[in-house]
């Protein structure tokens, strides 16, 4: 009997170190494995850490998180992957007796009202005695249950599309400063198929966002975490885990180094890829690759692709980005006022205010801070708002005050303070997206081992990027193998 022939491993670069580009080596190793094909990763991150915008701070007792600091259990792909890497015993859900959120709103906080589900009121009784929304305003939402659905395709804006349903006030009161908070854009050019498509579904199957979600809503969490749940060391924990799996695996980890260019070769006419990918370095050096994944920001990606696709190089510049700051703040215990509960608060845009949202962070959740003090989470920047980032530290760290100070009462004096920007760093989903993908995707159609994955896409959360991350894996998996890993 002949013998078989031995197969050179499949060589993936990976481009971004990221959460997508970690998660992507991650399944690319796992995959490859139940698939029997032999595989290695190249990761090629441009700073000086892995993790992208995960970024945890120990500083004393106090557990700080710059970047995302929980992420949706209701998407399961986070959870999944903890598990996978022996973190579920390490998970912690939020403070279960300090769930109440607010909106700061025509002078005061307000709790958002029970029967909120998720953006959409399922009872309007509530809404009534919390005063986020006029008499004129509760009636306008009420219309929900009979104004008839939109029958036009086509993409809308998550302003025009919420306010259609549930009227002005209640977008801008309510709607937008949650929207804010996730996406830190103008709901104006947001796009509704983007971001929300279950609430575009709900109102052509039931012809009514209340009666939609009264008929979605779901019983309660079968895997017993709430809706935000975070990893007790920060969640750096994540990234550090998946490194060491990496690590194991013998991937081969770059930092501080810079792709400047990428260039393909035909290597075949008949073989399912065709084409070698050559990655040119800052310093110089080649790195040659059967594939390359981009889990790179758009704006990235978009230089690397342009001698292969002007078209797809053009749509992926488009994609705007907006920049946003962190300022975490730690005080004395004992030192704020009686506003300071729950979970934190809201701001809508029509206040006019530098605030997008606070966090009651050692309220949320347990151990960021030990009882002695009190960590407080600020957001702020975002589209329309980022001339503040020009401030310095001092000046950012001022203004906070004043807005916890007008709006919660905390006077205090802040023990820590510490200010983190994010510069480019939250992805537009403005109308059309979801085309423009389409299009980006059928103008790199001729080069099979080239994917795009990260939060510029499909999804700017946790959950999200790690399932871009792993359909990416699972794609080139499939071109290797012919098809073979079902």
């Amino acid at each position: 009997m002949a013998a078989q022939p031995t197969h050179s491993p499949k060589h993936v670069a990976i481009v971004g170190g990221g959460i997508a580009g970690l998660a992507a080596a991650f399944n690319l190793y796992e995959q490859a494995a139940s698939a029997g094909l032999p595989l290695t990763c190249t990761l090629i991150e441009a700073g000086r850490d892995w993790g992208g915008k995960i970024v945890t701070h120990r500083v004393g007792d106090l557990t700080i998180e710059a970047g995302p600091d929980s992420f949706l259990s209701q998407k399961p792909w986070a959870l999944e992957l903890c598990t996978k890497l022996g973190l579920a015993g390490r998970l912690i859900n939020t403070n279960d007796h300090q769930k109440k959120t607010f909106v700061y709103s025509r002078g005061r906080l307000r709790e958002l009202p029970e029967g909120l589900v998720v953006i959409v009121p399922t009872k309007l009784g509530p809404f009534l005695k919390s005063g986020l929304i006029s008499w004129p305003g509760i009636a306008r939402m009420g219309l929900d249950l009979v104004l008839p659905a939109r029958r036009t395709d086509g993409d809308e804006s998550l302003a025009s599309f919420f306010s259609r349903r549930l009227g002005r006030e209640a977008f801008e009161r309510v709607v937008e400063p949650l929207m804010a908070g996730i996406y830190a854009g103008d709901a104006t050019q947001i796009s509704l198929r983007a971001t929300f498509p279950r609430f575009l579904d709900l109102e052509r199957k039931h012809g009514s966002l209340i009666r939609g979600m009264l008929a979605s809503r779901p019983a309660g969490s079968s895997s017993g975490r709430t809706m935000f749940v975070t990893l007790q060391d920060g969640l750096v924990e994540l990234v550090r885990a998946l490194l060491a799996r990496l690590t194991a695996a013998d991937a081969r980890l770059m930092t501080q180094q810079s792709v400047a260019a990428m260039r393909v070769r035909q290597t075949s006419t008949n073989h399912p890829i065709g084409w070698t990918y050559d990655l040119t370095l800052e310093n110089g050096s080649v790195i040659s690759a059967d594939a390359v994944v981009l889990a790179t920001p758009a704006f990235v990606s978009s230089d690397l692709v342009r001698p292969l696709s002007p078209i797809a190089s053009g749509l992926l510049g488009a994609i705007p980005f907006a920049s946003t700051v962190t300022v975490s703040l730690a005080y004395k215990e004992g030192t704020l006022g009686a506003e300071v509960s729950g979970f934190g608060f809201v701001v809508p845009r029509v206040e006019r205010c530098d605030l997008l949202a606070a966090t009651w962070t050692s309220l949320k959740w347990p151990h960021r801070a030990p009882a002695s003090q009190m960590l407080v989470r600020c957001y702020l920047g975002g589209v329309g708002r980022e001339a503040i980032l020009q401030e310095d530290d001092r000046a950012l760290v001022r203004r906070v005050r004043e807005d916890l100070q007008r709006m919660a009462g905390v006077t205090g004096e802040p023990a820590y303070a510490e200010v983190n920007r994010w510069e480019r760093g939250m992805p537009q989903y403005t109308l059309g997206h979801l085309d423009r993908l389409d299009t980006i995707q059928r103008s790199l159609d001729r080069y099979p081992g080239l994917v795009l994955a990260g939060a510029s896409y499909r999804g700017i959360g946790i959950p999200d990027c790690i399932r871009d991350g792993a359909d990416a894996a699972t794609g080139l998996i499939r071109l290797f193998t012919g098809g073979r890993n079902q």
